[in-house]
């Protein structure tokens, strides 16, 4: 069987007396997607923090394509493949889409020239925002917003993406398009990890779904077998969650 491209091992991490990891372990292949969900502060935004290594684990280990990453740095990482986008969008305002996009490319990917120039174009195209690169990012609605966010992390060239709430404040109309840019990203090879409270949005792109509570993994695996699963149902569907019809049926 061929090695998944990110394999987590017994991670841990604490704030003093808050356990935000709790002997976490799962992994993830090429081309497969992998939802979290939880309530809030089960420690799903720190477990991507983790992953990128803008939090450093108390132990634990971090493979990516079989290589050690536990100790590398953020920059490191996310020129070795690992991509993410954030829960609310910042882009520099006064910037163009093209350029906040470039920024990416070079600063987070560590590229520069035309290796820079290709990947953000490449980037924008397949989010569809070529038609808003010369766009002040400033004046973008929310979805362009998140869709920007998403380019940027595509143009570091990953290969392994993690997001954050990506569909959080859009729209039911809004969600559809965002869904099948996830989805294509995925079919194209990338492994993704997906944190979001948007279950209905969630399930229509994952292979497998992880529930975290308090740091701890509480289910793992089918999607609609953790959905069922008891523990699931009392430590997250009690809570706030939009679960839609998909969660439902």
């Amino acid at each position: 069987m061929e090695a998944p491209l990110l394999r987590v091992e017994h991670l841990a991490k604490a704030y003093g007396q808050v356990v935000t990891a709790r002997d976490v372990s799962f992994d993830v292949a090429a081309g497969e997607a992998l939802g979290v969900v939880g309530p809030n502060g089960a420690g799903k935004s720190t477990l991507l923090n983790l992953v990128t290594g803008t939090a450093r684990s108390d132990g634990g280990t971090l493979l990516l394509d079989g290589q050690d990453v536990t100790r590398w740095s953020a920059p490191r990482r996310s020129a070795a493949g690992v991509g993410r986008s954030y829960q609310v969008p910042r882009p520099f305002a006064g910037m163009t889409v093209f350029e906040n996009v470039l920024v990416g490319a070079r600063f987070g990917g560590g590229h520069g020239g035309r290796e820079a120039r290709r990947l953000a174009i490449d980037a924008l195209e397949r989010t569809g925002m070529a038609h808003l690169a010369n766009t002040p990012a400033g004046r973008l609605r929310l979805l362009d917003r998140k869709r920007l966010e998403l380019a940027r992390a595509l143009a570091t060239g990953p290969r392994l993406i993690l997001l954050d709430e990506i569909a959080g404040g859009l729209t039911d109309a809004e969600l559809p398009e965002l869904v099948a840019l996830v989805a294509e990203l995925r079919d194209a090879g990338l492994a993704v990890v997906w944190i979001e409270h948007i279950v209905h949005a969630l399930l229509q792109v994952v292979d497998r779904l992880m529930c975290l509570a308090l740091g701890d993994v509480v289910a793992i695996g089918d999607p609609a077998t953790v959905m069922r699963d008891p523990r699931v149902v009392e430590v997250y569907l009690g809570s706030t969650v939009d679960p839609g019809p998909a969660a439902a049926s």
